[in-house]
């Protein structure tokens, strides 16, 4: 049934109606020749209402539509989104685990990727077995929030809605009847929905300088397609007790024990194996933090982030958290940033994203290098908010992978050599340049990445590092 309600309401009738409820005067109205005193009124005040005329607010649909029968016959693309509630166990820095809360048994939870106009068909399946029930309140949605309501044990839920608005949007679990959110989300249940502009992203300008042969400095305005290698980061809190339950009285005092990106502390540094690559010994780190080291953390094993240099790199970021994200990268600019499909600035250091909050970053690395991208607030850098991008062949690899037979002929990026972490991608959509291989990596359960593993489409590194590190000593 499709629930529509057509109301005609005046502002005089706003206003009536609510000095005739809290008993005041309306004595100044913002209708022209229009004076009310709602205490001396001796006729039915629906009659005045009628009598008074005057500007309309008309409101011919007061919910949207989200019956998914009529959005599925409407003609637009129908995208679906199939989630699990399931409570796990996952590692934390230090060698301890905590009980954590996730969609699908990862954290954060999949990346939806729809376009602008697309329907998204939400179902969300509590297992048996679980201990609590969870919903999914989508911010990408214009819906009643009823449509988030909590889904038991053994149950499954469903609604539909149209993406409307482009741009990068949290979702979240909503506790039980809202009761427990802040455990359920900051225990790991969120994740992101992006929504593609319908015609696509905006080609980059990036504003340089140049001299003439007379010593003339003049501006040098370089254009770059629109399509652009991506990344996603997601900034949050774990509020923790020292035995790896969830903290709400740590919380509410904003004692956090830990900053995370895509639910990891200091997830996007160099491991044992690019320590081998650059310094020559799998012992000698090369980053001051370096917690995820070793090959036995498999999926857990940080693993670094790689651009080409002069390449339009897009990242997606929200702030999933209780803290503000100083959003900077450490040796760059930020070239464009755009939020709600609209362009906010243009070459600034930093940007401030606030909880629950996005923003799309639009840059260009120049030079070969690393560059640290982090939350400019030094308790978060220093808790977990750090993350590296290499870009180019900084440490002069190529001749070396190239002699020993790692790769054929030399490369842009060391993606092409060791992919980049499948959870800091985003799945393809408009204007997307693909990753040269996307290896497992990040918050999973065993059994996601065993799944990854068995699909084909991505690389495990913690069997290829040793084959290499063979290679590369032999």
């Amino acid at each position: 049934m499709n629930r529509r309600i057509s109301t005609l309401f005046t502002i005089a009738a706003v206003a009536v109606m609510g000095a005739t409820l809290f008993g005041s005067t309306y004595t100044q109205t913002q209708i022209a020749g229009q004076s009310l005193d709602a205490s001396k009124m001796d006729v039915d005040v629906m009659d005045q209402i009628m009598q008074m005329g005057g500007l309309q607010l008309v409101m011919p649909q007061a919910f949207a539509e989200t019956d998914c029968g009529v959005l599925e016959s409407s003609g637009r693309t129908v995208v679906e989104f199939d989630l699990t509630g399931e409570s796990v166990e996952l590692p934390v820095m230090g060698g301890k685990t905590f009980n954590a809360m996730t969609f699908s048994g990862q954290v954060p939870g999949p990346t939806l990727r729809v376009t602008q106009g697309d329907v998204v068909k939400m179902t969300l399946t509590i297992p048996d077995d679980e201990v609590t029930g969870h919903g999914n309140d989508m911010h990408a949605s214009q819906i009643s929030a009823s449509a988030f309501e909590s889904v038991n044990p053994g149950e499954t839920a469903q609604y539909c809605y149209i993406a409307e608005a482009a741009g990068v949007f949290k979702y979240h679990c909503s506790g039980v009847k809202l009761i427990g959110m802040d455990q359920h989300v900051l225990s790991g249940m969120y994740g992101i929905a992006i929504v593609d502009p319908v015609d696509g992203y905006k080609k980059l300008m990036v504003e340089k300088t140049k001299v003439d042969g007379s010593g003339e400095v003049s501006l040098d305005r370089k254009f770059y397609s629109a399509d652009a290698l991506e990344f996603q980061l997601q900034y949050n809190q774990l509020y923790l007790t020292p035995e790896g339950n969830y903290d709400a009285g740590a919380m509410f005092k904003h004692h956090n024990t830990a900053t995370v990106v895509n639910g990891m502390q200091f997830g996007y540094v160099p491991n044992m194996a690019h320590n081998l690559l650059v310094n020559g010994d799998v012992n000698k780190n090369i980053f001051v933090a370096q917690p995820w080291n070793g090959i036995e953390h498999k999926q857990y094993q940080s693993q670094l982030l790689f651009v080409e240099n002069d390449q339009h790199v897009r990242l997606f970021i929200e702030n999933s958290g209780n803290e503000p994200v100083f959003f900077h990268i450490v040796g760059e600019i930020l070239d464009r940033v755009v939020q709600g499909n609209r362009v906010q600035s243009a070459a600034t250091e930093t940007w401030l994203i606030g909880g629950s909050q996005n923003a799309i970053v639009d840059l260009v690395f120049d030079e070969p290098g690393a560059y640290a991208a982090v939350n400019h607030d030094y308790a978060a850098i220093y808790t977990g908010a750090a993350t590296v991008f290499v870009a180019g062949d900084p440490f002069g690899l190529n001749p070396v992978l190239v002699e020993k037979g790692v790769i054929p002929a030399p490369v842009a990026s060391y993606a092409y050599a060791l992919g980049n972490p499948s959870d800091a991608v985003p799945p393809m959509g408009k204007n997307s340049i693909a990753h040269p291989a996307l290896n497992i990596h990040g918050l999973y359960t065993d059994e996601v990445a065993s799944e990854m593993q068995a699909s084909g489409d991505y690389v495990a590194l913690w069997e290829v590092i040793p084959v290499v590190a063979e290679i590369l000593t032999s």
